[in-house]
């Protein structure tokens, strides 16, 4: 079994997706083709590489992702692949054991593939393991899907990575998750991720709050208390919870968070632990 998902910003509107899908299908008929998602909004690095790590850690070992948000296709940034090891890894659980990651040095694959774990890296220079013709605006189509073709009919056991190019120097870029700041018996992150929903993800993680008593403050809002679940408020109530990405997230009750106190990513959030009553 040959597994290959897709993290890009192409949405589906236009033709992007499918011609992926065909190089892929071309080389290895058998792939199966996992769409992570193609919504991430273009451009933005940071939520392609969250998707990602998302997703990534739920598939099994040998999984290639391709990942593609790519605002410097065709300049100097490198074109590569990862493996990772088993360590410490996205989202602050288990890395995939022996995973390949496929895309642009640009930090979009390093919260899935962890790059403080165990990892091989390399510059794909090989054209070889590419299409013949290739743009230099979609590198998607012409280089990191067949070479993801290429990685999924190899198997683990393969030492294909090391002939797809050259060792990696300097190590791939990466994205630092947020720091979170304690003082005062509180705890300042921030927002991280909005969803489809207008759900706020923070970078405040669920070993890190506790479920009462506190209280979380943002865009001059203060909500009492953690809830369980989205159905322990009412309609329209803005509450405060930990999500399945084991994260404290910011909601509305059968609303947008988001849209309700106009929210963005980056935006401040203050978590109070207040003593038992």
């Amino acid at each position: 079994m040959s597994i290959i998902t897709l993290t890009t910003d192409f949405g589906a509107a236009d033709h992007y997706v499918a011609a992926m899908k065909g190089v892929i299908l071309s080389i290895n008929p058998t792939a199966i083709i996992v769409d992570i998602t193609h919504s991430v909004p273009p451009q933005d690095v940071w939520a392609g590489a969250f998707a990602l790590a998302g997703a990534a850690r739920y598939f099994p070992p040998g999984t290639v992702h391709v990942a593609v948000v790519d605002p410097e296709v065709g300049g100097e940034r490198r074109p590569i692949a990862l493996r990772a090891r088993p360590g410490s890894g996205g989202l602050g659980t288990a890395t995939p054991e022996d995973h390949f990651f496929v895309g642009p040095d640009n930090g979009v694959l390093s919260l899935a593939a962890e790059l403080a774990s165990p990892f091989t890296a390399v510059q794909l220079t090989n054209r070889a393991y590419w299409r013949r013709e290739v743009s230099r605006t979609f590198h998607g189509r012409d280089i990191f899907a067949p070479v993801a073709a290429h990685l999924s009919t190899a198997g683990l056991d393969a030492n294909l990575l090391a002939a797809l190019g050259e060792a990696l120097d300097p190590p791939p870029a990466r994205l630092h998750w947020p720091a979170v700041a304690e003082r005062d018996g509180m705890l300042i992150g921030e927002v991280i991720y909005i969803d489809r929903y207008g759900n706020l993800i923070t970078n405040l993680s669920k070993r890190r709050v506790a479920s009462q008593p506190s209280s979380v403050e943002i865009a001059g809002q203060r909500i009492e208390g953690i809830r369980q679940t989205y159905a322990d408020a009412g309609r329209g109530e803005l509450l405060a919870l930990i999500g399945s990405s084991g994260l404290l997230e910011i909601t509305v009750r059968d609303g947008s968070a988001a849209q309700a106190l106009g929210a963005k990513v980056g935006d401040a959030v203050i978590y109070r632990r207040r003593a038992a009553e």
